[in-house]
């Protein structure tokens, strides 16, 4: 059975950092694309940033470019995701996704992220 268990989420000031883990069993990890799907409150999902298999090729939607950075352990079956220089437009719940936008398939809970002062 696949399990995502996403933690690290939190409430932080504007400017500070969290870092994102997402606990992976119950597939193979190491053969699937993964991604970071957050929703704000009365918004829809937003595809925030996929990772190829071998950890190698990323991708990032335009508006956390440059703050957030995307990574996987694949001996480790963990998918992570670096904030920094967090804003309060990043604040959502934050979902890892098994795969890509084209073929996701299963979802974790989430782990709130609040940014305020």
């Amino acid at each position: 059975q696949v399990h995502l268990v996403e933690s690290g989420g939190g409430l932080v000031q504007p400017g500070g950092s969290l870092r994102l883990s997402c606990a992976a069993s119950g597939f193979t990890f190491s053969t699937y694309y993964m991604s970071w799907v957050r929703q704000a409150p009365g918004k829809g999902p937003e595809w925030v940033s996929i990772i190829d298999t071998s950890g190698r090729s990323t991708r990032y939607v335009g508006s956390v470019k440059g703050r957030f950075t995307i990574s996987r352990d694949n001996a480790k079956n963990t998918l992570t995701l670096q904030m920094n220089n967090l804003k309060p437009e990043d604040t959502a719940l934050y979902r890892c996704a098994r795969g890509r936008p084209s073929d996701s398939d299963y979802w974790g809970q989430g782990t709130q992220v609040t940014v305020s002062s």
